[in-house]
């Protein structure tokens, strides 16, 4: 039995300490994209149709025919 309160309190150590070191590299800016926006204007951007302007789609229902 006191070898699973050994194996908790290490594992919790183990969390504490990558808790630690994921909140010290977050802000250190480990995270931060420097290189992004400074290529962001060479892609164009995705235009999506206005739907209120584009003709209705048309709905295709198609009926499952079982093989007997």
């Amino acid at each position: 039995m006191s070898v699973i309160y050994v194996l908790l309190a290490i594992s919790i150590t183990v969390a504490l300490i990558f808790f630690a070191a994921f909140v010290f590299s977050v802000k250190n800016g480990q995270y931060d994209d420097a290189y992004t926006p400074s290529v962001r204007m060479l892609f164009d951007d995705e235009v999506k149709p206005d739907m209120d302007q584009s003709e209705p789609k048309k709905e295709i229902t198609q009926t499952k025919r079982s093989n007997q």
